[in-house]
């Protein structure tokens, strides 16, 4: 991916559950507390972003993904804008 020019980050995150925390701001009040989110079977294993012209694109590289990780992918686009704010802390 580096050597095609498409990979902008790739990280695998801590299976340890018991580490995770979570920040919820939704009612108005920071409430912060330990665990996840919301307890579920499956949870997010890593995070890979993929500059990529085209949704068959970024297809083609997350089944790649997949047969290197052994573990499904999903593809999913950024909402408009969102990279920016993003980088500008907007």
């Amino acid at each position: 991916m580096q050597d095609q020019g498409v990979l902008v980050y790739a990280g695998g995150l801590v299976e340890e559950l018991e580490e995770a925390a979570s920040a919820d701001a939704t009612s108005g009040e920071l409430v912060v507390t330990d665990g996840p989110f919301a307890e579920t079977k499956e949870w997010l294993g890593g995070l890979t972003i993929v500059d990529v012209p085209d949704d068959e694109s970024a297809r083609m590289w997350a089944g790649r993904v997949a047969e290197g990780c052994g573990w499904p992918q999903e593809v999913r686009r950024f909402k408009a804008g969102s990279l920016q704010a993003l980088a500008t802390g907007g």
